[in-house]
């Protein structure tokens, strides 16, 4: 049975990945673009559990055997057709103990060639954390500007024309402001953040430089690490404008037209306003955005929260920051997407001259 090492599996291209373990641990986090294929349910590794902690090890195999053994077929079948071209197979559970060694022996014994994950799910995450902090960047070029300028759509149109980004808030599936997961599940939680940035970062390995957004230490359920918060914090700053009316505009598209014949809409936004009204202290505000609340009108809903509620508090933060700020105004996000692919190209013929200068 050939092992392999989280670091030999970063060599390979495209390999297909196998998770064997419990839908609810795969939940809790994987290696992005594995493919869940559970040896047990969750139900099944529960009562597998209880029975090692009562009765023993003995106990517990003998119970999995059972589980496992009307099974295989369908198991080997599930992984069989998973590797479609026929790349590289690996499979691993938690801590790559009897679960993937069990699997890989079905498989040899099926004539499908596998390889084990040594250390499994555990030692991924443990290598990607080591990993990480020397995997940034050495330069943040950061984007600023109030709520509905457009900031994650520049951020996704840099990316589509090549220039190195990382897209936080589609890691941790989470927005800002009350919008937060409207549209994007539950959210990630940080071991799925940990795993989505590594990803990223692997993607922009060998640029001097990278783009993200002026995002907060905590997004949704995960936390950034010391050392991004740090680039971001000495970065290059960028500040998109753009008008109130096209930012509200903008949010409306973007929050309310795809989602507002959902049965679950309505509901999603009153719990947002319910936690921004204990913030504010304005009873004529209070009233105003529970009055547009109360009649669905969520354009007048979102000019309101960005004139009173979001703008003062966002320039309030941007003083944190330690680098120059570079104004960009624009129409609408397509024509923020040029100027500011304008100014990074400045900056790395400037970058590039001070360089050749002390050569």
């Amino acid at each position: 049975m050939k092992e392999i090492t989280v670091e030999e599996l970063q060599t390979l291209k495209n390999p297909v990945i196998i998770d064997i373990r419990a839908p609810i641990e795969f939940k809790d986090g994987a290696i992005p673009e594995a493919i869940n294929i559970p040896l047990f349910t969750d139900k099944e590794r529960e009562e597998i559990g209880t029975i090692y902690k009562r009765e023993g090890q003995a106990a517990a195999k003998w119970r999995a055997m059972e589980f496992v053994s009307p099974k295989i077929p369908s198991l080997l079948h599930q992984i069989k057709t998973a590797m479609g071209n026929g790349n590289e197979l690996i499979v691993h559970c938690w801590r790559g103990g009897m679960r993937s060694k069990a699997v890989v022996t079905f498989l040899e014994f099926a004539g499908i060639y596998a390889m084990r994950l040594t250390g499994g799910y555990k030692a991924y995450r443990q290598y990607i954390l080591q990993q990480i902090p020397a995997m940034i960047p050495e330069k943040a070029i950061v984007l600023h500007g109030l709520t509905g300028v457009g900031k994650t759509e520049v951020l996704k149109k840099l990316k589509a024309s090549g220039y190195p980004t990382l897209d936080l808030e589609e890691m941790a599936a989470h927005r800002g402001s009350i919008f937060g997961t409207i549209g994007l599940g539950e959210g990630n939680n940080q071991k799925t953040f940990d795993s989505l940035l590594y990803k990223g970062l692997e993607e922009i390995q060998g640029s001097t430089y990278f783009v993200m957004e002026a995002e907060s230490k905590r997004i949704g359920k995960a936390a950034q690490p010391h050392e991004l918060m740090d680039k971001k914090m000495k970065g290059i700053n960028i500040y998109i404008h753009t008008a109130l009316e096209q930012r509200v505009k903008q949010l409306v598209n973007e929050y309310v037209l795809p989602y507002l014949n959902e049965p679950w809409y309505h509901e999603q936004i009153s719990i947002g306003i319910e936690k921004i009204l204990r913030r504010i202290k304005d009873i004529e505000m209070k009233k105003l955005l529970v009055q547009s609340l109360e009649n669905k009108d969520y354009q007048e809903m979102i000019r309101i929260l960005l004139e009173h509620y979001y703008d003062p508090r966002y320039d309030h933060a941007t003083l944190e920051y330690d680098g120059k700020f570079i104004d960009v105004f624009a129409d609408d996000f397509d024509d923020a997407s040029i100027k500011v692919m304008t100014e990074i190209n400045k900056l790395m013929v400037e970058k590039k001259v001070a360089f050749e200068g002390q050569i």
